[in-house]
């Protein structure tokens, strides 16, 4: 016989805010996120003011930001989210591979992540990211 099953609570879908530039890019972004993170849910911006916009209604929960962006970059992008959402986890991506951008990155608690964005790097980040959220969430 078997024991009857206790229904489990929903739990909330963490949104994925992925702001590139290059539409390629964030597909990569994008398709690595769904396999990683099926349940999760994913929006795209192309730019800094695209992603401020779509954070207005209802904040984004993570944000992957290409560094190298028109008009505000990044990392001024990264420093914005950060001063209205201090726990939030955010991951700076990008070619530009130099201490000065890793260093502003975590200057501002952002992670670095390198392109090509590759799944393992997006997995850590994303488990890191999680727990992160899981802790700020407990009582």
């Amino acid at each position: 016989m078997s024991q009857p099953t206790t229904p489990q609570p929903p739990t909330a879908t963490v949104a994925v805010l992925v702001v590139d530039d290059s539409k390629l890019a964030r597909a990569v972004a994008v398709r690595l996120l769904r396999q990683l993170r099926p349940d999760w849910t994913v929006r795209e911006a192309a730019n800094a003011d695209e992603a401020l916009a779509a954070m207005a209604p209802v904040p984004a929960d993570i944000a992957l930001l290409d560094f190298n962006m028109p008009g505000k970059d990044g990392l001024a992008l990264a420093a914005e989210l950060r001063a209205e959402r201090p726990g939030m986890p955010i991951a700076v991506i990008s070619a530009n591979i130099q201490d000065e951008v890793i260093a502003r990155a975590r200057s501002i608690e952002a992670a670095f992540l390198p392109k090509p964005l590759t799944g393992d790097a997006l997995a850590g980040f994303l488990s890191g990211a999680a727990l992160r959220l899981r802790r700020s969430a407990a009582p």
